[in-house]
This record gives C-alpha cells, sequence and structure tokens, in this order.
C-alpha cells in the first residue's frame, strides 16, 4: 500500500455551530483471550458398552477470497502504543487488515472512518466532556459510544493524548468464534450483513460504554493484534454525516479493503485511491 500522504487532508476549521448527528459524528443522536483459532466440536454421549467417538469440528465458515489470509494467531502479536499515536488519517489505512480480539472470538478489520481534530464530523469538536472525554485519551486507547441509545460503536483513539481523534470500525470479517458472534447478534447467517456496520461489530465483540479508555495495546480484555497489509483498499467520503461542512463531508477519508465482501453500505461510494 503506498504511504498514506496521497489521502487528500482538508484543512480543520473550528465550527462553533455544528447540528448533532451519527456514528463517531455524534455522540447526542448516537450515543481471556485466546491466541489460537477456536473451533466449535460437537459432543456425542456414548453409553456404558460403547467406545466414545472422536468428537468432529463443524464446518468453517468460507469468506469470499480477499487480499488477506487467516493467520496463525501463535505468531501474531499486539500493537505497540507508538503504532497508535499518528494522525487519524494516516492510522485508519493502517488499520485494515489488523485484528481484534477478545476472548474466543478474533475479527479482521476491513472498513474504517478518520475523524479528525477541528473535524466537523468529529466528537473532538465538543470539547471534553464526561462522555467525550475518551476520544482525547492517548492513542491506542478504545473510545466506545452508542448511536440512538442502542449500537455499540467502536473507535480507536489516535495520535497524543489531547488531541481529540479517532477512526471509527465500520466493519470486520470473521474469523475466529463464529458460533459465539451468531449469538451475540442473534442472526444465524454466515453472510456480510453478519459483520457489516459498526453497531454490528460492536455488538459481536459483546462490548459497552464501560469499555472506553480501555488500552486496546495491552494483553486481555480487548486487544488489537497485528495483521497483513492488503494489496488494494478503496476510499471514499463517510457515511452519515451530511450535517458536517462541506469539506468534511466530501473528504475521502472512508478506507475499505478492496476485494472483499465484508464492506458496510454504500458501496458505490468508495474507490481506488
Amino acid at each position: 500500500m503506498k504511504p498514506t500522504n496521497r489521502f487528500k487532508r482538508v484543512a480543520s476549521k473550528p465550527n462553533k455551530s455544528v447540528r448533532l448527528s451519527q456514528s463517531i459524528n455524534d455522540p447526542e443522536r448516537c450515543t481471556n483471550q485466546s491466541s489460537k483459532s477456536v473451533t466449535i466440536r460437537t459432543r456425542t454421549t456414548p453409553s456404558h458398552n460403547q467406545t466414545q467417538p472422536q468428537p468432529q469440528p463443524q464446518p468453517k465458515l468460507k469468506i469470499q477470497p480477499s487480499p488477506v489470509s487467516d493467520p496463525c494467531f501463535g505468531d501474531t502479536t499486539i500493537l505497540p502504543p507508538h503504532f497508535f499515536q499518528i494522525d487519524a488519517l494516516d492510522l485508519a489505512p493502517r488499520l485494515l487488515g489488523k485484528f481484534l480480539r477478545r476472548d474466543d472470538v478474533v475479527l479482521q478489520i476491513t472498513e474504517v472512518e478518520a475523524y479528525r481534530p477541528n473535524d466537523s464530523a468529529c466528537h473532538g469538536r465538543f470539547g471534553i466532556t464526561p462522555r467525550t472525554a475518551p476520544v482525547f485519551g492517548p492513542g491506542g486507547n478504545a473510545y466506545v459510544y452508542l448511536c440512538y441509545g442502542l449500537h455499540t460503536m467502536l473507535n480507536v483513539v489516535a495520535d497524543k493524548e489531547g488531541v481529540g481523534a479517532a477512526v471509527l470500525i465500520r466493519a470486520c470479517a470473521p474469523v475466529c468464534g463464529l458460533e459465539t458472534i451468531k449469538q451475540r447478534r442473534g442472526q444465524q447467517t454466515e453472510k456480510p450483513i453478519l459483520l457489516t456496520g459498526p453497531g454490528k461489530v460492536g455488538q459481536a465483540l459483546g462490548i459497552s460504554t464501560e469499555w472506553s479508555n480501555h488500552p486496546l495495546y495491552s494483553p486481555g480484555g480487548l486487544e488489537l493484534l497485528d495483521g497483513p497489509e492488503p494489496d488494494k483498499i478503496l476510499i471514499g467520503p463517510r457515511v452519515g454525516i451530511e450535517y458536517a461542512l462541506p469539506e468534511h463531508v466530501n473528504a475521502p477519508w472512508r478506507f475499505a479493503i478492496a476485494g472483499t465482501s465484508w464492506i458496510s453500505a454504500p458501496k458505490n461510494t468508495l474507490r481506488p485511491p
């Protein structure tokens, strides 16, 4: 992937009068790890005079071929704090292909959005409040908020402490813990609808707003792991921020892995850089 300086940076201007919205864009309207893949096995109860048969693994989820492949989690490391302490616009594409892990669930990040300081679509525009304070934490922390009081949205705080920037995780692909994901989502499907949307990702991970300020670089709980860099990516404007200033509405600060169906709608606004 080419250096991220090819992405257009829009001059950020403070906006004193901005309407409220949804996604990392608006907190008002939107308000035991395992280092190996988990295989769900069926159990059989033998009779007293029978030999117990060997358990058979359930079929594995087949994901549409993409530029990323299943990793060996025995060799996968947690990303260090300095990885995150860069401009959100640089961090966002670097998160593509990385892995989120909580308990037996491992998800691969396929789509993200960047939100920067003085960005009229960023929660940081409200300043430090009890609700937005986590976004001003050090890069590598989690910032979790509710959208419409229902959907848990996971963001990765970017840059240095006090800056007020983050990257929203918009979509992922399942790697491990498929049955747990289905149960948490309340959907018995293996189609992309399972994880294509930021609220779906939060639900699949089983997190709440209490996870805000959690360091994603710390072992245990919720971790962000290293992963392969995608061969090609797509860029486009962010979703649901029509209330923001025109230069921020049109800024191509949404990033996705090319060649995978695990991307949220709308897809027709994404294009090669």
